[in-house]
């Protein structure tokens, strides 16, 4: 109940904050929409900006066209001023009135000509403050558009921020709901289990007696019919289900784990270098021990890294041990190789040293960072390497639980199926490359980190040594680790196949079986031998019939005599338990004979008493041994008829209260319970073994729900994936139709401006024609005159 209570409260609470965050959602989408109308706002007063500076520029373009056209129709007009004054100064001779009429026609075109100049003057004035005022106003829009995009780029970052946030946050809240709930449902589960285990079992335990009674019938029947060795039943305990033994395997095995042995010796040495200098370097650097006392952590952590080779030694030892037991006359599988176990319990012991000296090795390289003269790059690189030793120490736990796996059919029989040995290899052959990949970077990180430890001032000699030492442990325990991963790949074949494999069966093979195939090997070496050997002379036909008859005969009476047995055994058991109930009997009538024989004693000493005294008293002493005697048979008499009622701890029991049935209740009382401890024994037992079995059905349903579990979150992670692919489809079928639009627009808007320039040449040289037209007029005029 209280689990419900505090499962109820932070359901509530997680509700009110699911709540909160909902509302805060919908004040930031209320935002982003007014930013971005804000923002579409903006682009449209841009938009018509731009349309305005084109204008600008059209009117700009036509006002220069203008102005060059001005100003050729004012070099053409000096041109005939020039020629005018020419022919002026030629005409000289003639009459007054030509000459004043010359210099009216040039003082005409002298203001036609200061009228031009001043008009155009006055556009150049125009077109500049013009200019002017639009390069203000744009530079004024730029930096508003800059201004107001940042904002927006910032709101817009904000509102990314927050809404990665929330919906983290509401994804971590529905987590924790569906597992509350899954949590909650799996309580319920199992109170209903606990409430109906106790019916199952005692239908389980009628069911395993009828079981075993048609069982023993059924064994019965086959060892009166069937051939003896042939089991029916288990067909991995038959004989002839033993597979032949495989001496190509076995050499192919040795050679293999020849060539493990080599890598695993190379790997020891290179660890125990790699922790020997390391501890040769904790008392170099940062504090000398030779000059001062280094800090507590690290003495603790020296002390720690001198023990290494109390874990490192063993890992040699034992694959040696491993490696000797394999030999061409043994059976290796995973449930044969007895010394797999101890090879994992010593790398098991080695990985709980390195997850030992981890913290120190963590808290050394922070000391040295907290050194005076330590840089920022070897800080760096001190935090890389920290980074390095963790991923390395985690890679090692990993591998340690998958040699723990390859070791536990070797102590527990059916304790890895068959079916996951290939994919625990595969795994195994997945982390030793990722050890060699941990580590590679970790020696790359340490000759980073020399180079630069070179380079500082107060570097030593020794601390140079050490470190180059330490360098090359990495360097070789690399090239070890890299071995011995692409060795394992490349034997991950023979690993994952099954060398034995009994016939007709897919199930691996046992110790039994192990045995019986060694024993076959020997007879037939045996065989083999004999035959070598000069044969004996052959049974003749008859000799052999007869032989026959009688190994019959003698077959028959075996059977016959083991018929025989079991019911003289039969007979012997029915003996003993009437043996049994005889000695009880006769302790009961020994104890009745004892009561008798006191009660006896006590009337021949009453009578004694009586005699030895006066007439009076023999007479009372007559009359009080009469009067026993007939108590007595009264009580006999009333012992037939009166019951009386006896309770004990198995029930309850109606006797008789004679003198004899009290030993007799007593003994029946012993005999009842010892009967149903035993029978409460067995059901306890059988009870034990559903129980384990209820276990072991419960836990691999909890696997298969975490499956599912994963199963459904890489479903719902891929969703995401296509729908994320989706959105970026659509954005960019956006962006290329915006684009296409844009460059229409573009082309719209060009071809208009084609078009007005058309027309604007074209009334230009209308103007030029006119222009020209005039200018003849008037020279012939002036011609005329």
């Amino acid at each position: 109940m209280a689990n419900v209570t505090d499962l109820q409260a932070k359901y509530s609470k997680l509700a009110q904050e699911y709540s909160k965050l909902r509302a805060q959602n919908q004040v930031l989408k209320k935002a982003v929409v007014d930013e971005q109308a804000n923002s579409a706002s903006l682009k449209e007063q841009l938009k018509q900006k731009d349309q305005s500076l084109r204008k600008q520029e059209q009117e700009m373009d036509s006002l220069s066209f203008r102005n060059q056209q001005l100003a050729k129709r004012v070099e053409l007009l000096q041109e005939e001023l020039a020629a005018s004054e020419a022919k002026g100064r030629k005409g000289k001779s003639k009459g007054d009135s030509p000459s004043q009429h010359g210099l009216q026609t040039q003082s005409v075109f002298d203001e036609d000509l200061q009228k031009k100049i001043e008009e155009n003057e006055r556009l150049h004035i125009q077109f500049y403050e013009a200019d002017e005022q639009h390069r203000r106003q744009e530079a004024e829009l730029r930096t508003r558009l800059t201004e107001l995009e940042k904002d927006s780029e910032q709101h817009q970052a904000v509102v990314d921020g927050l809404t990665t946030k929330y919906m983290e946050t509401i994804e971590r809240l529905q987590s924790d709901k569906a597992r509350l709930e899954i949590k909650a449902q799996t309580l319920e589960r199992e109170a209903k289990d606990c409430r109906m285990r106790t019916e199952e079992c005692q239908q389980q335990l009628r069911r395993c007696q009828s079981e075993l009674n048609r069982q023993v019938k059924q064994s019965s029947s086959v060892i009166q019919e069937k051939v003896p060795f042939n089991d029916t039943k288990f067909s991995d305990y038959n004989s002839l289900n033993v597979p032949p033994h495989n001496r190509r395997h076995q050499l192919k095995a040795r050679d293999v784990a020849g060539q493990a042995l080599s890598f695993i010796q190379d790997l020891v040495a290179a660890l125990l270098n790699f922790h020997t200098y390391t501890e040769q370097r904790v008392h170099i650097y940062p504090l000398d021990s030779s000059i001062e006392p280094i800090s507590p952590l690290n003495q603790k952590f020296s002390q720690y890294l001198h023990e290494n080779a109390a874990y490192v030694r063993p890992l040699e030892d034992s694959f040696l041990q491993l490696h000797q037991s394999i030999t061409e006359d043994t059976v290796t599988v995973l449930e044969t190789v007895v010394k797999l176990k101890s090879f994992a319990d010593n790398f098991s012991s080695y990985t709980h040293f390195l997850q030992k000296i981890l913290p120190y090795q963590l808290k050394s390289l922070e000391e040295e960072c907290e050194a005076p003269l330590c840089t920022a790059a070897l800080t760096m690189k001190n935090h890389e390497l920290q980074g390095d030793m963790k991923r390395v120490t985690s890679v090692f736990e990993k591998l340690q639980n998958y040699i723990n796996l390859l070791a536990l059919p070797s102590v527990q029989q059916d304790a890895l199926p068959q079916s996951s040995t290939s994919a625990v290899f595969t795994q195994l052959a997945a982390f030793l490359h990722s050890l060699h990949d941990a580590i590679k970077e970790m020696s790359k990180h340490y000759n980073q980190k020399a180079a630069l430890e070179q380079e500082l001032p107060t570097v030593t000699q020794k601390l140079c040594t050490t470190t180059e030492c330490l360098v090359g442990s990495l360097s070789s325990l690399t090239s070890s680790t890299g071995k011995i991963a692409t060795f394992f790949s490349n034997n991950l074949d023979f690993f994952t196949s099954s060398g034995y494999c009994p016939k007709g069966c897919t199930v691996a093979l046992n110790p039994l079986q192990a045995e019986s195939m060694l024993a076959n090997k020997k007879k037939a070496a045996g065989y083999i031998h004999a035959l070598r050997k000069p044969r004996p002379q052959s049974v003749p036909y008859r000799d052999a019939l007869s032989n026959r008859r009688i190994l019959t005969s003698s077959t028959e009476s075996r059977e016959g005599l083991t018929q025989q047995v079991q019911q003289s055994q039969e007979k012997i058991a029915r003996l003993e338990q009437e043996k049994e109930h005889w000695l009880l009997e006769a302790q009961l009538g020994k104890v009745r004979l004892e009561k008798e024989n006191q009660r006896i004693a006590d009337l021949e000493a009453q009578l004694a008493a009586a005699l030895g005294g006066s007439p009076s008293s023999q007479t009372a002493a007559a009359s009080t041994l009469a009067q026993s005697h007939e108590e007595a048979e009264t009580e006999q008499k009333a012992a037939g008829k009166e019951t009386t009622l006896c309770t004990s701890l198995v029930g309850m029991l109606c006797t008789t209260p004679s003198v004899e049935h009290v030993g007799d209740e007593e003994s029946r009382e012993q005999l009842i319970k010892t009967h149903y401890m035993v029978r409460v024994g067995e059901l306890t037992t059988q009870l034990q073994i559903s129980d384990s079995k209820a276990v072991h059905f419960h836990s691999e349903c909890r696997a298969l729900a975490k499956r599912l579990a994963i199963a459904e979150k890489s479903r719902e992670t891929l969703s995401e994936e296509v729908k994320l692919a989706n959105q970026n489809i659509t954005r960019l079928q956006d962006e290329l139709a915006t684009t296409k639009r844009s460059y229409e627009d573009q082309l719209s808007m060009m071809s208009d401006h084609l078009c007005s320039m058309n027309e604007t040449l074209s009334k230009q040289r209308e103007e030029i024609d006119t222009l020209k037209l005039g200018s003849k007029a008037n020279a012939k005029k002036n011609k005329g005159r």
